[in-house]
């Protein structure tokens, strides 16, 4: 039997290197993958003649620009540029090579700042966005539309999976541009480092937030993506094509402040500047759908912080700026 040829865009971020490690054992699978030399994933051209010559089976739409409330709000017209690119150029591509197969991965950022908690998936388009990161939010919108929109009138199988706040191994550990536990995590560290008596962290510490590792959420993909269409579609809305990946649990931003703080082991005191911004108050997901699919998350917070901050200290040389 011939192996699918599986293309994970942007297998070498945060998202697409976890589902390389959860793909790249299964015999029955070659793994495609292009760096941003050999494929400018902004190219329509480019990315039509790949899809053209590579034969590909299903697709892993992992390519994203991404970053926290700072780079959301710093470089708008870059966030709703490039992420409307990509998704266009592959979503389309893809089709038009006949890929009837994709995962398309968004942000809990697509619902409404002031969704009813836990956000459903039918809370799309029911409100007023975050503006902090609506343009990233937009275009993740658009992504989960492109999808349905091939499904309705092409028949494809194209599915959005919804994660909430991702962090792990490979992630972006930038002082300003990255989100809240990679900056929480270097922070923390560089203090104790420094032997300081005290560290700073963002907003109020009062906003609650639902923490995913990437490990779980490389998982839960290739579970939805795997599911028989019948199973997939007795479990949604007509025409709904995304779902939500979470744990459905939340902590409030000063919960994990200590948490990361005993992880570290950073003995100083914690400081809440509260003058930064603290985003939507809340964003937890409902994930009653993904469990009625037969997937739940498996890493503890603690667990996750432990196992990730073990990867930065292996890692640190290379993360410096």
């Amino acid at each position: 039997m011939a192996k699918q040829r599986i293309f994970v865009a942007g297998h070498k971020g945060m998202v697409g290197s976890a589902l390389v490690r959860q793909l790249e054992n299964n015999a029955n699978i070659e793994l495609i993958t292009q760096s941003r030399v050999e494929l400018n994933l902004l190219d329509q051209t480019a990315v039509r003649d790949f899809f053209e010559q590579e034969s590909i089976d299903q697709v892993y739409l992992a390519a994203a620009k991404v970053g926290g409330i700072h780079a959301n709000n710093t470089y708008p017209a870059e966030f709703i540029y490039e992420n409307l690119m990509i998704e266009a150029n592959i979503i389309h591509s893809a089709h038009m090579a006949g890929v009837q197969k994709l995962l398309f991965l968004g942000s809990s950022c697509i619902y409404p700042k002031m969704a009813e908690q836990p956000m459903k998936e039918d809370a799309l388009l029911t409100g007023t966005l975050e503006p902090t990161n609506e343009p990233y939010a937009i275009a993740k919108i658009a992504g989960i539309k492109l999808c349905e929109s091939y499904n309705r009138q092409y028949g494809r199988d194209y599915r959005s999976a919804m994660p909430t706040n991702l962090y792990g191994q490979n992630d972006n550990f930038h002082p300003e541009n990255s989100h809240v536990i990679p900056a929480m995590m270097r922070r923390f560290h560089e203090a104790k480092e420094a032997g300081a008596s005290e560290v700073g962290v963002w907003g109020s510490g009062k906003p609650m937030r639902e923490f995913l590792h990437v490990d779980d959420m490389a998982a839960a993909s290739v579970h939805v993506m795997n599911l028989d269409d019948a199973t997939y579609q007795a479990n949604t809305q007509p025409m709904l094509s995304h779902i939500n990946v979470g744990t459905g649990v939340d902590c409030t931003i000063r919960e994990l402040a200590y948490t990361m703080e005993k992880v570290v082991g950073f003995e100083g005191n914690l400081l809440f500047d509260t003058k930064k911004p603290d985003g939507a108050p809340r964003k937890l997901m409902d994930v009653c759908r993904l469990k009625l699919l037969g997937w739940q998350a498996s890493i503890s917070l603690e667990s996750g912080l432990k196992q990730t901050y073990q990867w930065f200290l292996h890692h640190q040389q290379s993360l410096r700026d």
